[in-house]
């Protein structure tokens, strides 16, 4: 007779549970240091210098147009190594997903700011404000509500591609899955289990998105 999967499971509890909370800690890191890096790049992006302006095209060329996996594994064997001397699969899957995810938040920050009319510009600097104080107090707030849906669905988005950071033994979801498929030679049961962990936390990031969009709507 088989092992029980609810016996596997309530093994693996513990592991499925650690595994949880560093996946929304990747996703977290990713997100908060995606959005920085991100708003950077897309005012750098936005520098009328072509000159100045080529090395932000590049790098959201490059993000955008490879695979993150590659990204994690280059990262992974090459950035962390020769920066701290040895590898470390929970910081380079930190800083794989912030620097792949930057990418994308800049493309979708710099299109919310170029929706925002001209003229409001026009109107704030006629009213004293140089072009940092506009962006800053007229065009900004403005931009953050109409990029809040594109940003939730990046952030469900990097919440799934956290997954792909068990490549590199990152102690997430798909790590401890792939750990109990391979010690009991099992597919249903690990799989299936974490695909309905992740359903529950791309379902409450959708959550709290439309309810941070209808927040900011009665603002």
């Amino acid at each position: 007779m088989g092992v029980n999967p609810l016996d596997i499971i309530r093994e693996y509890l513990p592991f499925l549970a650690s595994g949880t909370l560093f996946t929304i800690g990747f996703s977290l890191g990713g997100i908060i240091f995606g959005t920085i890096l991100g708003l950077f790049i897309c005012f750098g992006k936005m520098i009328r210098n072509k000159l100045l302006r080529a090395p932000f095209v590049c790098y959201i060329t490059f993000f955008r147009g490879t695979p993150l996996y590659v990204q994690i594994l280059i990262i992974h064997f090459g950035l962390v190594p020769l920066i701290f001397h040895q590898s470390n699969g929970i910081v380079a899957g930190v800083i794989a997903l912030s620097l792949n995810e930057a990418a994308y938040i800049a493309e979708v920050f710099r299109a919310g700011i170029q929706s925002i009319d001209e003229g409001q510009t026009e109107a704030a600097r006629s009213l004293g404000m140089d072009r940092l104080q506009a962006m800053r107090y007229v065009i900004l707030p403005q931009a953050v509500r109409r990029v809040l849906p594109p940003m939730g669905n990046e952030f469900i988005s990097l919440i799934k591609d956290s997954s792909l950071i068990a490549a590199i033994a990152a102690p997430e979801l798909t790590y401890w899955a792939q750990a109990m498929g391979a010690q009991y030679a099992i597919v249903w049961t690990p799989y299936l289990t974490i695909s309905f962990i992740y359903l529950i936390l791309t379902l409450t990031m959708s959550f709290l998105v439309n309810r941070l969009e209808r927040r900011m709507a009665t603002k």
